[in-house]
């Protein structure tokens, strides 16, 4: 099989690339002092899980129980985070996954009432940890706040209080490494000084969990943390690097598609891959003006063209051309790449599985995603 042969729009991943980016996270990790647990909100892959740890099973971040479950069962890991704030329709799912495959599963809770609510459902323990706000304010309670969620969790019949966690997503509002690592340290001292609370009121905390792609590349030290969570690096895409966390050669991933129309009257190709195929995202504008939805390169080599898509429709992509000569280069079944803006959207626009590449940049085998929730 070669790439003129698949249906499009499919999902490519360089497989090259994406160990370059796993042993770069790896070492950065290890330079910190801390543990390595990838998030997989954006591969959803059990051979993207056992790769980035260089082949072997290692500890996990995952956004559903559907992640986990198929990790777990793959035995890709036995030490998994589940980041979502877990619910009680929820946990019985998490109890069967310990009985049938052991290990361990920690679980995040925000506020005494849902460690109430779990602890009312729950059927056997499970280890929790207390999410803190270290300002993204998406989820989470204020450092000073967390002493009450870890009672609540402590004081329970079926919760077992393991630790803190915190995700600094607002580092991804700026491109300024001094700014980024400054976010690092305010996340790192959110969480080091929610545990120490907690220690000082008697309490366990074995876990300290921080994790951004960018905090983790930019954080001066990780004093007293344990496991730092990065998802999108192992990837990349055009956000960040527009925030210059990577380079064009670091991309792994692209969106192979066909050119299936010329419009002459708005000058541009049109595409097979519109929103559903690349998403809708536009984040990597606000440091790159003028991506749009998207990147093209050339099909085979993946080097890249000054061209983007500029409008998307559900199943269209359209792409202006500065001039006619455009045509011909890229006639009609004629095909293309899309380096995306957000790599966690795009591979979840319903492919299903990877077309993964070989350092030549050919087809050499398929892997399949963990899409859904259940």
């Amino acid at each position: 099989m070669s790439l003129a042969t698949l249906d499009t729009p499919r999902l490519l991943l360089d497989r090259t690339r994406l160990e370059a980016n796993a042993a770069r996270l790896r070492e950065r990790a290890a330079a910190l002092g801390v543990v390595f647990r990838p998030h997989f909100k954006t591969a959803k892959s059990v051979e993207v899980a056992l790769l980035s740890h260089g082949g072997a099973a290692g500890p996990a971040t995952v956004s559903t129980m559907k992640e986990a479950e198929v990790l777990a069962a793959a035995g890709a890991s036995r030490d998994l985070l589940l980041a979502a704030t877990m619910i009680p329709a929820r946990l019985p799912r998490a109890e069967a996954l310990l009985r049938e495959h052991g290990g361990r599963l920690l679980l995040v809770v925000d506020s005494p009432e849902m460690a109430g609510l779990l602890d009312a459902a729950a059927s056997a323990p499970s280890e929790v940890l207390v999410e803190v706000d270290s300002g993204e304010h998406r989820a989470g309670v204020p450092p000073e706040k967390a002493l009450a969620v870890a009672r609540a969790i402590h004081g329970s019949r079926n919760l077992r209080l393991a630790g803190v966690m915190t995700h600094g997503g607002h580092s991804y509002g700026t491109d300024d490494p001094a700014r980024i690592a400054d976010i690092a340290e305010d996340e790192r001292v959110a969480a080091v000084s929610a545990a120490e609370a907690i220690r000082a009121a008697g309490m366990p905390v074995e876990v300290v969990s921080v994790g951004s792609t960018p905090t983790l590349l930019h954080a001066r030290h990780l004093d007293g943390v344990t496991d730092v969570r990065a998802g999108v690096s192992l990837f990349w895409d055009l956000a960040q690097m527009s925030r210059g966390m990577c380079g064009w050669d670091d991309l792994a991933l692209s969106v192979l598609s066909t050119v299936i129309g010329h419009s002459p009257a708005a000058g541009a190709l049109i595409l097979d891959a519109g929103a559903l195929a690349l998403s809708k995202d536009i984040t990597a504008n606000a440091f790159a003006p003028g991506t749009a939805y998207g990147t093209l390169a050339d099909a085979e080599t993946g080097a890249a063209l000054p061209l983007h898509v500029t409008i998307v429709h559900q199943e269209h992509g359209t792409v202006p051309v500065p001039d006619e000569s455009w045509f011909a280069r890229f006639p009609v079944g004629s095909r293309v790449r899309v380096y995306p803006n957000h790599a966690c959207l795009t591979a979840a626009g319903g492919y299903g599985a990877y077309e993964v590449l070989d350092r030549a940049g050919e087809p050499v085998g398929r892997w399949s995603r963990i899409d859904g929730w259940h």
